[in-house]
């Protein structure tokens, strides 16, 4: 028999004889084109299934992300409608603002600061009162500070006439933190003739509770000064309050207050309101700085809710006051100035007082809406200064 006799007859192959034929002429084949039959190349016959499965998971890991988006913003949304619920008079689901900052008049926005339950003496009068004036057409923000001690006389809500620091505590006894607003807002309406429809009001120790919930701020003290919280300390130059020096300084939310609020100081022109109406702005602005944008600022902005959920009172929803954040950055600055537009005098049982020049009578704020509609129509300078109360 010859050696081509003794080739194997395939047509009388079994069936297991053939496939392992087969398998071995596969195997032959691909170990002479230089390719390892045990770790076949992508797209042979063995891993036709592998994109397939990777398909799979792909959309399975979709689907995931999809439903922890979902479930995440629910649970974030119910955290917003919870501390929503705590401070506003509000619904959470509405917004007042968000038409208006896109429309052409002005939103004006009052804000109070009162030293609350935890405060001795003048717990619910204004220690500082505010007034932001959102332009929408220059998408430019405008701060007017009221200071504390402008008489208010003839108007029907104060019959025995007052300080209008005096007006936040008075709605607070008629019926709690929310007239207290409403009502301050409504004498505030009344003597500078703007269209005052929203508010909001913190007490200190939410102050100090916001500053420190964004691990505490960074603001440019212009002016070096010590500060006193005792009149007869004041008289004695003894400053046993503390210090502040000039340049960027950091503040926890003890200092930012104490910053804030100093009143006898040994800088003259530090000891007024309008120098602490500034102090006040620049933590505000610093804060704001620390929120930052986008998803950067959940975090800091959580944090600042759960900070001021018991010490925080307004009229405005909360997805209302995250568009409000957005214009903490003032442009300009109107000051009630004496001798320009307010004169230094006392009242009949010889508190000091300021009263508005030019008035006719005790009762006509006329001036004083005249002087702000004038100041507000003023194109902002470009680019706009920082003010400071002690130097240019």
């Amino acid at each position: 028999m010859n050696r081509r006799d003794r080739r194997p007859n395939h047509a009388t192959e079994s069936p297991r004889a053939r496939r392992i034929r087969e398998a071995t002429e596969r195997e032959q084949l691909l170990r002479a084109r230089g390719s390892d039959p045990l770790n076949p190349p992508r797209g042979s016959r063995g891993s036709t299934r592998r994109p397939r499965r990777w398909k799979r998971n792909l959309v399975l890991l979709l689907v995931i992300l999809l439903l922890s988006g979902c479930t995440g913003g629910w649970l974030l949304w119910q955290r917003v409608a919870a501390f929503n619920d705590d401070v506003s008079s509000a619904g959470s689901l509405s917004s007042s603002l968000f038409f208006p900052l896109i429309g052409s008049d002005r939103v004006n926005v009052a804000i109070y600061g009162y030293g609350g339950p935890g405060h001795t003496g003048g717990i619910y009068l204004a220690d500082s009162i505010m007034i932001l004036s959102i332009d929408p057409k220059t998408d430019t923000t405008t701060m007017i500070p009221i200071p504390r001690d402008l008489w208010i006389q003839g108007l029907p809500e104060l019959p025995n006439n007052a300080k209008i620091n005096e007006a936040f505590a008075d709605g607070y006894v008629r019926g709690g933190v929310f007239e207290a607003g409403k009502f301050a807002t409504s004498v505030l309406a009344e003597v500078t003739g703007l269209r005052i429809e929203h508010w909001m009001a913190l007490d200190f120790a939410g102050f100090k509770a916001m500053v420190d919930s964004v691990g505490g701020v960074t603001v440019d003290n212009r002016v070096a000064f010590a500060y006193t919280w005792d009149e007869n300390s004041f008289s004695a130059h003894n400053w046993d309050g503390g210090s502040f020096e000039s340049g960027p300084i950091f503040l926890d939310g003890v200092h930012a207050l104490d910053y804030s609020r100093s009143r006898y100081t040994s800088v003259t022109a530090e000891s007024t309101d309008f120098a602490r109406s500034i102090r006040q702005q620049r933590v505000l602005i610093a804060i704001r700085a620390k929120l930052g944008g986008g998803l950067a600022a959940l975090g800091p902005g959580l944090a600042i809710m759960d900070a001021l959920k018991d010490q925080m009172a307004t009229d405005l929803s909360a997805i209302d006051l995250y568009l409000l954040s957005g214009h903490l950055g003032v442009d300009r600055r109107i000051e009630l100035t004496e001798d320009v537009i307010l004169q230094a005098t006392s009242n009949s049982i010889g508190q000091y007082i300021l009263v508005v020049i030019g008035r006719a009578s005790g009762s006509d704020y006329a001036p004083l809406e005249q002087y702000l509609q004038t100041e507000l129509a003023r194109p902002l300078p470009s680019p706009v200064p920082t003010p400071s109360p002690s130097q240019p």
